[in-house]
Formats: C-alpha cells, structure tokens, sequence
C-alpha cells in the first residue's frame, strides 16, 4: 500500500468532505495524485481550482475506476444505500474494480479501502465479507477494508482536527493499522485515531459516541434555556458550567445560545453545523444497538422526541442539532434570541 496515488472517493465535497479532502491533499504532498469523485460537478471544478499547485487532483466518475487507478481508497458516504452501490455495484463499484486491476497485473498490488462515514454496522459488516471474499478468491488476500467514521463536526474538518475510530480485521491490523493512520492523520489528530477493534468496532464506538452528544445537545440547551429565562448572562452561566461538573462539548465548543461564541452554528444563524435530522438519525442508530444487545436505556426516547417535534418546524428543519435550544426558547412563548 506503499503506491503512489491515494483517492478519496464520493467524499461528498460537501460541509464535512471538502475541507476533509482538501487536508488530505495538503498532507500528502506533491509526489501522490489524489483522485476525487462526486456527482456535484461545480465543487469538483472548485476543489482543483482551491488545491493548485499541492499536487495533482483527478478526477474519477466511480469507484470502480478510482480502485483501478489507486492503491487507497478512502469514502465518506451518506448513507447504507450509497455504501452498497459505491463498494459493491458489479458494474461501477470499488470491488470491482480492485478485481478487474489484479486482473492485468502480474500479481496484485495490495490495497486498502475505508469508509468514514456514520454507516449501519449491518452495512459494514456486509462490505467487510464481501471485501474478505473477493480478496481471498482472487486478489491474493491483498484487499483489506476497515470501517473509520469520524467525529468532530465541520469545525473539526475543516482545522484538521478530526476524531477516527477504526475498524479492522484482528490479524491483519498490526500492519494495517498504521498505514490507515497515517491517511487519516492528515484530516484529523494523530492521538485522535484510535484502533477500537474489529470491523464494525469503529463504527459501533461513532454511534455510542453520538448517541450521548445528541442527548447532551438537548440537555445543555435546557439547562442555558433555563438560564436565560431566568435573566441570567448566558455568556458567564457558560463559563461557569465549564469550569464546573455541567461541562460537556456543547457548552464549551459548540454552544447553543447565539453570540456566546464565536464561528460556532448557533452564532450563523445555526448554519454549517451537524444536522438535527443526521443527529437524530444517529441517535435512532443507538438506541438500535442498544436493543440489540440488551442495553437499557431511559433518555433516548424523549430525546429523539424532541428532536422530531423540533424537525417538524421549517423554522429549525435542516439547522445545526442545537437549533432544539431556539426551538425550546421560543416554543415557550417567550422572546427568542
């Protein structure tokens, strides 16, 4: 996996995938050609325009060619759907392609191939037997696929400070491991990447990880509601809460009272943030795994509900998760921020 080009494929180019890409491509230097894909031809015309002079950027139309063309293969899909026709589609998907390139090659090169995203672990589990299989019948067993989502929003996307957590097959991830790490070093922080065991482990610590700042969203945005109700500065109550046992992510770095900080979504008018239908998605994939272990739970219900109440609106439908703390300030009839 020591080849010359990476591809970051289908990354979406979007608030999370293009300051993610566009890290990747800084980190890796001029020597390494990164292959982009996405069906939105404008961001992809602007992302080579953005990236001039780091090295070089092509373009693929799928991930079929880009695992042709590339020994790493890197994908941050939205959603179960996606994943099954990116990997595994007999006509356009990554599998495919890794077997149609062994298949001119004397012998095949190995490759690695990662999925970011927040994916349902029966997904994964899917892509991960198929990838097996493939590789052991016709690619030597050089094909390793391992599930990585990541955490930290689009501020940490975009500052390269990105949480990974990675899936991968036990006997192989002494050697694989580092090789997915130094990829994902360059989108987020080296101490952050951290190997939670086999494939699907990753993905089942994103959803454990989600599941509790969903449920904290709505919780520090109650709290600061209660708050500013009250008549108090929801600037100092923040500080005070952070520097206490209330302290949490929302209320240190991304806090839901609009003004208290700077280039956070509440501050944008709730733009550019982790989606209230994504958060609530990823709650509902908790409180999945949840049942399938026999794990009780008592917040995830009435968060969600809220959740649904809040998405309901068009004044909150397609904002920043702690949007539900202007829903909550205003669906009490009293004056809204």
């Amino acid at each position: 996996m020591t080849g010359r080009k990476a591809v970051l494929t289908r990354l979406g180019l979007g608030v999370m995938g293009y300051p993610m890409a566009k890290n990747l491509r800084a980190g890796l230097g001029p020597d390494k050609t990164l292959l982009v894909c996405d069906v939105n031809a404008d961001a992809l015309t602007r992302f080579q325009f953005e990236t001039a002079g780091q090295g070089p950027v092509n373009v693929v139309q799928n991930g079929f060619e880009a695992a042709q063309a590339a020994n790493t293969v890197i994908t941050m899909l939205p959603g179960s759907d996606a994943v099954k026709a990116v990997y595994l589609d007999a006509h356009t998907g990554i599998l495919a392609g890794a077997v149609a390139a062994a298949a001119t090659a004397s012998s095949p090169d190995p490759k690695l191939i990662m999925e970011c995203g927040t994916i349902e672990n029966d997904t994964i589990l899917a892509v991960a037997s198929a990838t097996a299989t493939a590789s052991a019948a016709q690619l030597g067993n050089t094909l390793t696929f391992v599930d990585a989502p990541v955490s930290g929003g689009p501020m940490g996307a975009q500052a390269g400070t990105l949480t990974f957590m990675v899936g991968c097959v036990p006997s192989v991830s002494a050697q694989i491991f580092p090789i997915a790490k130094a990829y994902l070093a360059h989108m987020g922080l080296a101490d952050g990447i951290f190997l939670c065991g086999a494939v699907g482990a990753g993905t089942a610590f994103k959803i454990i990880n989600n599941y509790l700042s969903a449920i904290t969203s709505l919780a520090a945005s109650e709290a600061l509601n209660i708050g500013v109700k009250a008549g108090l500065d929801p600037a100092l109550l923040t500080d005070v809460i952070n520097a206490s046992g209330g302290q949490c992510w929302v209320t240190s770095k991304s806090n839901p009272v609009p003004g208290v900080q700077a280039n956070v979504p509440s501050s944008r008018g709730y733009e550019g943030g982790f989606r209230i239908e994504l958060c609530a998605k990823v709650l509902g994939m908790g409180s999945r795994l949840a049942r399938d272990v026999g794990a009780r739970t008592v917040l995830d219900e009435p968060t969600l509900g809220a959740f649904k109440e809040a998405m309901a609106d068009e004044r909150y439908r397609g904002k920043d998760a702690r949007v539900v703390y202007k829903w909550l300030n205003e669906s009490e009839g009293g004056k809204g921020e």
